[in-house]
């Protein structure tokens, strides 16, 4: 079944435009979700709106939005006041500015979404704009309108297509110095910290995410699949808590030697299994 495109419209860089499709590059249908259900019955259960004063349910011609001013003081807003300040759905992606991948700050990266050529036409713009984003090594900054509210997006070429990644506004995010501040700044040894640039080194790898693994997920398919057989669940006792590491530099020094005591025997492993392959 063919996918249905979250967005369609048109990229446009200077006077050069093709049509594209935008698809979200995530999903969360594949994780295990539950519903609320009256364990009397078994049915599932329906959320009513109530007043928070009376306790009565409130029908759907009376339900509306609100701001709080203060406590318990809401000024009310239509949906035909929040329609005089809709933005406009130009349905087109305007390039505005190339920057060098490196300068976007992590925090900033929001939802991606995959960017494809809408139909043959203008597939020849689309990849010339892309071709050359490459070339040059630099990320797109645009604009796009999506839910009635414009973001900025960030494009960048990921194999045959591009990777749309919406931003964040910078009032969205908290500021460090709120969270860091309290810090302290103990004085470490040169030699802690070289024995942790040595542990370091030895888990050292290449960045490969078909590694991770969702331990909890597999945990909750498990669960289900043995509830639905009708098996008992047995809660496992809590491990006991061993406490803060007192000695920094003896639990690097232990870390370390546990590291170079794994590499050997994996040697030995992988050596006497080509021994026992030649006999």
């Amino acid at each position: 079944m063919a996918l249905r495109a979250y967005w369609k419209g048109s990229l446009k860089l200077s006077l050069v435009t093709c049509p594209i499709a935008l698809y979200p590059a995530s999903t969360q249908s594949e994780k295990t979700h539950f519903h609320q259900i009256n364990t009397k019955t078994g049915h599932r259960l329906r959320q009513q709106m109530v007043d928070e004063r009376t306790g009565r349910v409130v029908d759907k011609e009376h339900k509306g939005k609100g701001y709080e001013l203060s406590k318990g003081r809401y000024v009310e807003i239509d949906d035909d006041e929040l329609d005089a300040i809709k933005l406009e759905s130009t349905h087109t992606i305007e390039i505005d500015d190339f920057v060098p991948a490196e300068d976007i700050d992590e925090r900033y990266l929001d939802k991606p979404y995959y960017i494809v050529p809408s139909g043959k036409e203008g597939a020849d713009a689309f990849v010339v704009i892309r071709d050359a984003m490459k070339q040059k090594e630099r990320v797109a900054l645009a604009r796009v309108v999506l839910s009635n509210r414009e973001h900025i997006i960030a494009l960048k070429p990921l194999g045959k297509g591009l990777l749309g990644t919406t931003l964040r506004y910078p009032y969205e995010l908290r500021d460090e110095e709120d969270y860091f501040d309290d810090i302290p700044s103990p004085r470490v040894s040169k030699d802690m910290v070289k024995l942790a640039s040595h542990i370091l080194d030895t888990k050292a790898s290449k960045f490969n995410p078909g590694k991770f693994k969702d331990k909890y997920e597999a945990a909750l398919k498990a669960l289900v699949k043995r509830k639905a057989a009708g098996k008992t669940i047995e809660v496992p006792e809590e491990k006991e808590d061993r406490g803060n590491v007192i000695d920094l530099m003896e639990a690097l020094k232990q870390s370390l030697k546990g590291r170079k005591s794994a590499a050997p025997r994996a040697k030995r492993r992988r050596s006497g299994g080509r021994k026992r392959k030649a006999a």
